[in-house]
């Protein structure tokens, strides 16, 4: 259970207690300020647990349709992938202890609320069953560039990539804050050496001018665990903005 405030044109606000899928509805439920392009808002959700992303995509698909994710990572292995099949230790206790931050990606395939070309960046961290995962990984539509993929090609050659498999679908972009470099992002659970930095990341980001962006979220940010100098929190602000920048380059009908 989560407490959202809705902001209401006339600058009242109204707060509300309810789960993360309800807050995705309640929010894009509204008509957005400006029809002139679409009826409806783009949301950029702000976290906390990756698992979010999975109630923000049902959210999407019952207005956009299915898309094409983008998910900035240095995973697709935690306890498992972020496209982790539950049933790959012996399954859950329930679907609702299914769904964690190692199998939103999987189940959102398995909803039928993401394409066959959505693609992961940025990954490095050790997989733990490297056939079955990167097999499953593939099932639930999704390609990879790792991290060190940027020291062959470049930040132009991976802005390419990622343009190339998304081609003109409508696109969701999801940022674990763990895909930059700990030295640039520590404040967050699961850091992994050897990512790309802040500058990295956010000329990737302004590179994918262009395309139709309906939706993202800025993830795993443990504010708590930042230095002084608040590193972290002010890359993920930075992340935000350049999300917010591409929504407002490309106006998506809906």
């Amino acid at each position: 259970m989560a407490q959202i405030r809705l902001l209401l044109p006339q600058g009242h606000g109204m707060l509300f207690d309810v789960d993360e899928k309800s807050a995705s509805q309640v929010i894009s439920g509204r008509t957005a300020n400006t029809t002139s392009k679409s009826s409806t808002p783009r949301i950029i959700t702000l976290g906390g647990d990756h698992t979010t992303t999975l109630a923000a995509l049902r959210s999407t698909y019952e207005h956009w349709g299915n898309v094409s994710v983008i998910h900035f990572d240095s995973h697709i292995a935690e306890t498992g992938v972020d496209t982790w099949d539950p049933k790959a230790l012996g399954g859950s206790l329930s679907d609702y202890a299914a769904v964690n931050h190692g199998t939103f990606l999987h189940i959102a395939h398995e909803e039928g609320l993401i394409r066959n070309t959505s693609i992961h960046a940025g990954i490095r961290a050790p997989i733990g069953r490297p056939k079955g995962d990167l097999r499953n990984d593939l099932r639930c539509g999704f390609e990879i560039i790792r991290a060190r993929d940027i020291d062959r090609i470049g930040v132009d050659g991976i802005i390419q990539k990622l343009k190339d498999r998304v081609g003109d679908s409508k696109v969701y972009v999801s940022v674990d804050i763990d895909v930059l470099d700990p030295a640039f992002a520590p404040a967050t659970g699961t850091a992994e050496v050897g990512g790309w930095t802040t500058r990295e990341l956010l000329s990737i980001l302004d590179g994918l001018e262009g395309l139709r962006v309906i939706g993202g979220d800025v993830v795993e940010v443990a504010p708590i665990y930042d230095n002084p100098g608040e590193t972290t929190v002010l890359a993920a602000a930075e992340v935000v903005h350049s999300l917010l920048t591409l929504m407002v380059q490309t106006a998506v009908k809906s």
